[in-house]
């Protein structure tokens, strides 16, 4: 099949255009760069997904199959007008249009089914708002227009190539033998998405009739806590954890941040919990997922042989254990 991925170069994108080839299939990638590591295996398109008329140039008198709408853009957002202007531009002679949501798009609360309301428009998260409003706007589409939509909605996706700092900021602390800062109790729930099960799941969509018109939840069924998601972290290391708890309070003044540095427990990872019901995924696709222990261990392969193991830069982990002894407000 012909196949377009929007937005292939990290992560996700890069592993599930590995799969289509070894599948076969002729693919192109749009993204913002001149070029990518794909050699001419893989066609380039440039073009800024938000930007409609560059979407619609990029993609002028090409035709494809199955598309696959990997891309978000973090700085700016992505609007549902921006997703139905790549839809638009991809032309009518679609079998699937594959669109990456998040489990953030229930908004909050714990184990969402599918069929579940979506986050309101006017939510105050943008990426909340934006996943959210998109879904809607395409499932719209696909009851007026017989849109062959596919949504996926998964929950932290972990895994070998992992941009973000987030499983190397542990297993960087663990290594030096360093306490990792739990913020608050450590009973925040978390869910966890395997970027190989996720990618099986993706290419799956492009040929099961039973997966159009339909969302899907992928990840780990069973979701942990703060705390035992370090002590599972450890334990495919091989090392005992250190706990050091320091409560919110103390790490939002001294300012500790969620997004960038100085970062405190991962990137992202100290968010609400917003949890969901895995199932759906493993009886359509008829699949396995992977055990998040055995996940955990490849993760942790691929890290110590490719990520050089950070030895300074913990002055900030120093500054909240040392107000969390003191039990000073992080100002003085």
């Amino acid at each position: 099949m012909k196949v377009l991925v929007i937005g292939g170069t990290l992560f996700i994108g890069k592993q599930l255009v590995e799969e289509l080839l070894k599948e076969g299939h002729e693919v192109a990638i749009l993204h913002r760069k001149p070029k990518h590591d794909f050699g001419r295996r893989v066609e380039n398109l440039v073009a800024d997904r938000n930007d409609g008329d560059a979407v619609k140039e990029a993609l002028s008198g090409r035709r494809f199959e199955v598309v696959y709408d990997n891309a978000y853009d973090w700085e700016r957002g992505t609007t549902a007008a921006q997703v139905e202007a790549c839809v638009r531009a991809v032309g009518d002679r679609l079998s699937r249009y594959i669109f990456m949501s998040s489990v953030a798009a229930y908004g909050d609360g714990l184990n969402h089914k599918e069929s579940d309301p979506l986050a309101p428009d006017y939510h105050p998260i943008p990426y909340t708002a934006h996943k959210a409003t998109a879904e809607r706007m395409l499932f719209r589409m696909h009851a007026q227009n017989g849109l062959p939509v596919v949504t996926f909605r998964p929950p932290f996706v972990y895994g070998p190539r992992n941009p973000y700092y987030r499983e190397a900021f542990f297993w960087d602390r663990l290594r030096a033998g360093r306490p990792v800062i739990i913020p608050g109790d450590g009973h925040r729930l978390m869910q966890f998405a395997y970027v190989n099960d996720l990618v099986t799941a993706m290419v799956r969509a492009a040929e099961e009739p039973r997966a159009v018109g339909e969302a899907f939840n992928i990840g780990d069924p069973k979701p942990v806590t703060q705390v035992e998601l370090v002590e599972k972290l450890a334990k495919v290391a091989n090392v005992e954890a250190t706990l050091a708890r320091v409560p919110r309070d103390i790490i939002a003044q001294a300012g500790g941040n969620v997004f960038t540095e100085p970062l405190y427990f991962g990137e992202y990872y100290d968010l609400p919990p917003i949890t969901e019901n895995i199932g759906k995924v493993t009886r359509v696709f008829k699949m396995k997922l992977t055990p998040f222990e055995t996940a955990l261990k490849e993760t942790y392969r691929w890290y110590t042989r490719n990520h050089k193991p950070r030895t300074a830069g913990f002055e900030f982990d120093d500054k909240l254990l040392t107000l969390a002894r003191a039990g000073s407000p992080a100002s003085v």
